[in-house]
């Protein structure tokens, strides 16, 4: 099983958590929240209002999310579904725990010191130069007060 840490559109409550409880794309269980431990700018861009955590390190806010044990399928699909590595690119990033529901073998429900984890992220390096000048969130939710609505992918 591997770690996966969900900012966007992915989280519980959000247009595509259905993809994550759907069994014929694998497994991924809820393990907790975090945030990452170092601050990123979150921007929603495009004309489909998708977020992005652009992958400069030491800007912008520290992102809270959800942190999902995933199995080998559901990495697959999440590869496929994110646009890996064309439109985001899965790196391995330190979440802080901010809180911990896991449970399971000794390794898997244990969390690292001081509460901070090693989970891999979808965020991204292929981006537009302008992104870097749209307003940079700490959390993201699809109908939140930014007023940029997700547009689904059926509905493109």
């Amino acid at each position: 099983m591997a770690r996966v840490f969900v900012y966007g559109t992915l989280k519980k409550g959000q247009p595509n958590y259905k993809h994550m409880i759907n069994m014929a794309n694998g497994l991924a269980k809820f393990q907790g929240r975090g945030r990452t431990a170092e601050k990123y700018p979150l921007v929603i861009a495009g004309k489909y209002n998708i977020p992005y955590m652009l992958n400069i390190p030491g800007t912008g806010h520290h992102v809270a999310g959800e942190i999902y044990s995933v199995d080998e399928q559901m990495l697959q699909f999440l590869d496929e579904f994110e646009g890996c590595p064309e439109m985001y690119q899965r790196t391995l990033m330190s979440i802080e725990v901010v809180e911990w529901e896991g449970k399971g073998s000794a390794g898997e429900g244990r969390v690292a010191t001081e509460g901070i984890m090693e989970c891999f992220v979808y965020s991204t390096t292929t981006y537009p130069p302008e992104w870097v000048g749209l307003p940079y969130h700490d959390s993201y939710d699809s109908s939140g007060k930014h007023g940029l609505a997700y547009v689904l992918r059926e509905s493109r």
